[in-house]
């Protein structure tokens, strides 16, 4: 069986029929990276192998002569160390003489099966190369076309679909694929892959020889009795992770704070320059106000990021995967499931698609359904906002906590899935784990920014659309009556000789134009969604605006930042104050609570909690879809983690709410 990505690759070589195909391969792992290389032969294809790492095989002290096994099998090879460069030049100017047909080593061979295979694979070519199937012909090697039948391999079963003898194609082929399966006692697949790791194995006997040294093995052996040793595997692992955490606050505080500061300057030039009216109020509060609340986070991003890249590069991550697999096992998950669910810190829709690697379906199933408890960066200048604004001084330890506690819910909901809807016992999971590497910093830092720009893409498309939207639901219907009043009581209270003095009439216009600007936003498009929920939320302490935001959220997470920075727009005449102290500084302006703060320390806990567990956004419940076919498992997972995030916001609140 191939994964669905292999199957890409491989529709992809067929339709558009390349040139040249550069193999990369890992020139420390050559037996294994070889056998795509073979499968590449059978498609008779022009290939280049690049011999990447060859620094680290060098240090091994290996023997391989590259350049005869180049002409074994007709493809030339080339050193590579992709990391510094080397090899990058000549990998080119071998692509360039591959290309124009000057390249001597270049030449088509055989991968010989054996005499038996050999007159089955012979028999169905020659049914395919029979006239009126060029349209196949001309873009698929007939050999390797037969080899897949002989496998019975589905998709190319399905392509023969395209040749005028296609029923006499398929019988032939079937009934060879059971004489070849019942001479040897296995399966097809089986027996073509062994041949190949044969041709191989064999190649490498006539090229390859290892030596005594294993130095660098040894350093990697001595440095993992540390770190995936049975005392202190986990306190390492999370040691890092709280480092991890508290950095992104310590480091990233300064830019943050230029950002905020830079968003502020051009508010204030945007409120000069333009004439007051909707244009304006729709680029200072509606544009700067949501995507600006969400750019400042860019500086925590970018280091979360980059600690997550250093780790892969290193080879920690792989240590990471090997250190919980047990613990997956004794919770119903596959040991293959930890990948998927460590890629969801990043984004939890290829986590989704990474699950494909996993054979069983009720593990993939599992893996999709509890992975939107990892939580995505997304989420994370989410938490940053909530966290900066009511926990200044345990930023780090929340941070951490909150991640953490992600990792536990998902732990109990796959182990009551195993024991309810899942009862199937899961297979061991073999994983290779590299040695250690130093990391080249230019890459890490290209591959940090790389993921950056996906959420600055993000800022200028979805953010900046969700921003807008708010705002236009906020600011309509315009309630002119209402502005009219208080501009009457304003006027009248200016006009009024009275004792009070310049700093208590100030208050008391801010006073009325708060009011205003409240009941204005109450009685807009939004406020009435907004009051409509109110009562379901009400008792996780949460008021309608917050209500809102987790309604908005539900398309992508960034914008329950970019929604709160429209719709906590109140206090009018303190447009310099960030976010962050406006959510401070937010009360109750109407209602059982009036005059009280909106959020309190355990409001914001309450609300953290809800954000990571509720609802994904709209982009996961369509993945979960696609990788399931079926949308049963959508909705359930959109119900069950709403149902279970009321309940824990819930049990937070209610609770905190006795003894504080």
């Amino acid at each position: 069986s191939y994964t669905p990505e292999e199957l890409y690759v491989r529709d992809h070589i067929i339709k558009e029929v390349p040139d040249v195909i550069l193999n990369v391969l890992d020139s420390t792992n050559l037996e294994r990276n070889l056998y795509l290389t073979t499968q590449l032969i059978d498609m008779d294809l022009k290939v280049i192998i690049a011999l990447n790492m060859w620094d680290e095989f060098k240090t091994k002290g290996d023997y391989f002569d590259y350049e005869k096994l180049g002409k074994m099998v007709g493809i030339p090879m080339i050193p590579l160390v992709a990391s510094k460069g080397k090899g990058l030049e000549e990998i080119f100017d071998k692509i360039i003489t591959a290309f124009e047909d000057k390249e001597p080593t270049i030449r088509h061979i055989h991968i010989n099966y054996g005499r038996r295979i050999e007159m089955s694979i012979k028999k169905i070519q020659d049914k395919i190369n029979q006239p009126g199937n060029e349209i196949v012909t001309s873009k698929i090697a007939p050999r390797f076309l037969a080899i897949k039948l002989l496998e019975q391999d589905e998709k190319e079963t399905e392509r023969i679909s395209l040749c005028k003898n296609e029923n006499e194609i398929r019988e032939l082929a079937l009934k060879e694929s059971e004489i070849i399966s019942n001479l040897r006692n296995e399966n097809p697949e089986t027996i073509f892959t062994d041949a190949k790791y044969g041709f191989i194995e064999g190649a490498l006997k006539e090229t390859y020889r290892k030596t005594d040294i294993t130095e660098k093995i040894s350093r990697s052996r001595i440095i993992d009795k540390v770190l995936t040793g049975r005392l202190l595997s986990y306190p390492v692992f999370l040691l890092a992770m709280w480092v991890m955490f508290q950095t992104t606050f310590l480091v990233g505080d300064y830019p943050m704070q230029w950002i905020e500061k830079g968003i502020e300057l051009l508010g204030g030039l945007m409120e000069q320059i333009i004439p007051e009216g909707m244009i304006r109020d729709m680029l200072v509060d509606g544009l700067l106000g949501g995507v600006g609340g969400v750019a400042v986070f860019l500086p925590n991003i970018l280091i979360l990021f980059f600690f997550i890249t250093l780790m892969e590069a290193s080879g920690y991550m792989a240590r990471v995967a090997f250190i919980v697999d047990k613990l997956m096992h004794k919770i119903g998950l596959h040991g293959k499931s930890f990948v998927p669910m460590l890629m969801g810190f990043g984004c939890n829709v290829p986590a989704i698609m990474a699950t494909r690697t996993i054979e069983s379906k009720t593990d993939r199933l599992k893996t999709m359904l509890i992975i939107p408890f990892m939580s995505c960066s997304a989420r994370y200048p989410v938490y940053i906002l909530i966290i900066s604004a009511f926990f200044e001084n345990y930023r780090g330890s929340i941070l951490f906590g909150i991640y953490m506690f992600g990792i536990l819910l998902a732990a109990l909901i796959a182990w009551i899935m195993k024991k309810t809807l899942f009862k199937v016992e899961t297979v061991p999971f073999v994983m290779e784990l590299p040695p250690y590497r130093v990391p080249s910093i230019k890459s890490i830092l290209k591959q940090t920014w790389f993921k950056g720009q996906q959420y600055v893409k993000k800022m200028g498309t979805i953010i900046l659309v969700g921003s807008l939207i708010i705002w236009a639901l906020g600011y309509f219907p315009l309630n002119k009556d209402i502005e009219e009043k208080y501009n009457k009581q304003i006027t009248e209270l200016k006009q009024t000789t009275n004792d009070l003095t310049t700093t208590e009439l100030e208050k008391e216009i801010n006073r009325l134009k708060l009011e205003m600007h409240s009941l204005k936003q109450e009685k807009s498009f939004i406020g009435y969604i907004g009051k409509f929920i109110e009562p379901a939320i009400y008792p996780l302490g949460f008021d309608w605006k917050m209500g809102i935001s987790l309604l908005a959220g539900s398309s992508a997470k960034e914008i329950i930042i970019s929604t709160m920075g429209v719709l906590y727009q109140t206090n009018v005449d303190n447009n310099e104050l960030s976010l962050i102290d406006k959510l401070k500084n937010q009360r109750y302006t109407s209602g059982k609570r009036i005059g009280e703060l909106v959020f309190s320390k355990l409001v914001a806990l309450s609300y953290l909690a809800f954000i990571l567990i509720y609802f994904p956004c709209v982009a996961v419940i369509a993945a979960i879809k696609n990788e399931s076919g079926n949308w049963k498992w959508s909705l359930f997972l959109a119900v069950y983690t709403t149902g279970l995030a009321w309940l824990t916001s819930f049990a937070i609140y209610q609770i905190g709410s006795i003894f504080i």
